[in-house]
């Protein structure tokens, strides 16, 4: 069973993949997408989807400090429920406060550029997600 990460922002996603045995996380990709445009990336989804044989979903849910869900949360709400009904895999929605600011601290540890730190922070976090997911089960 393969379960796939996601960590959606407002111009890209970063996605993270299991092992087959749903052990660890390994970063993948980051995808472009485009909020305001409502171009949100599904069909590059869809193909790591079927590439992948993935079977859980489990995408981050910012919540603010208090617990409450923001505009941003809300989202990301969208963005499960919508790629349940389109692809029919289960989703989970999983508190990833804290995340960005985690994977930038291991980047910035590993004495990682800014400029590549960019690139790869969104597919760390989506790591961060993921695996968090996967030590609760």
């Amino acid at each position: 069973m393969r379960v796939m990460g996601l960590d959606v922002g407002t111009k890209t996603v970063g996605v993270a993949i299991s092992d087959e045995l749903g052990w660890t996380a390994q970063g993948l990709t980051t995808l472009k997408i485009n909020e305001d445009e409502q171009e949100f990336g599904f069909e590059e989804i869809e193909k790591l989807i079927k590439e992948h044989l993935v079977d859980k979903i489990v995408v981050g849910l910012p919540k603010n400090m208090n617990g409450s869900i923001g505009p941003r949360g809300e989202a990301c709400q969208f963005y499960a429920s919508e790629l349940e009904r389109l692809y029919g895999v289960p989703t989970v929605l999983w508190d990833e406060r804290l995340t960005t600011m985690a994977a930038e601290r291991v980047l910035l540890e590993a004495d990682v550029s800014r400029k590549k730190r960019k690139k790869v922070i969104d597919k760390m976090a989506a790591t961060l997600i993921l695996q968090g997911y996967l030590d609760s089960k």
